[in-house]
């Protein structure tokens, strides 16, 4: 990437205080699998899912906004530990006023990332509308920056990356890795 082009990134992804993310085609690969009893399974990008969590950590809060409910998202959600999941949202735009209140955000601090149609005016209103690698040209073509990985191929962790980049957040980032301890480790907290 060019020097202008890094520039032109770190300015873009600096204001972000709330990232709010499609999930089918950004947090996967846009696949749902259905077993025999009819359950939904889905597959998760564990650097995408660390990269979340890391953010939060950092106070930069995520909420996953899609188009479905379901059971799978709610549970990885927790695992991330998302702020919030709003699932049933069409169109999505729709949800923006409602996000912006509860958050005490301006559109201009707000990075959402999609993959597709249902996600373009989206895109369009926030301050950073960011495609996935893959997503149709409109959609493409509207989004401010278009991911190098696919939806569930790290495309999220990129976005995670470069806002933590362009918010000169990677010196507190160490020093929260190394406060980090394995969950079995952990005392109970009471």
């Amino acid at each position: 990437m060019s020097i202008g082009k890094q520039n032109k990134m770190k300015t873009l992804f600096k204001k972000v205080k709330l990232l709010i993310l499609d999930v089918d085609g950004v947090l996967t690969r846009g696949e749902i699998i259905y077993d025999d009893r009819d359950r939904e399974l889905k597959i998760f990008n564990v650097k995408d899912g660390l990269g979340i969590f890391l953010l939060r950590r950092l106070g930069i809060k995520t909420i996953l906004l899609s188009a479905k409910n379901s059971p799978v998202l709610a549970r990885r959600a927790r695992d991330m530990r998302v702020e919030e999941v709003m699932g049933n949202i069409i169109p999505k735009e729709r949800a923006l006023e409602g996000i912006k209140r509860k958050y005490k955000v301006a559109e201009d601090e707000i990075c959402f990332v999609g993959d597709d149609l249902i996600d373009l005016e989206l895109i369009k209103r926030v301050g950073v509308g960011v495609a996935v690698k893959g997503a149709p040209l409109a959609v493409r073509r509207c989004a401010q920056y278009v991911t190098a990985n696919g939806g569930g191929e790290g495309a999220v962790r990129e976005v995670v990356e470069l806002i933590i980049t362009a918010k000169k957040l990677e010196k507190r980032l160490y020093r929260l890795l190394k406060e980090l301890k394995p969950a079995s480790r952990r005392k109970p907290s009471n």
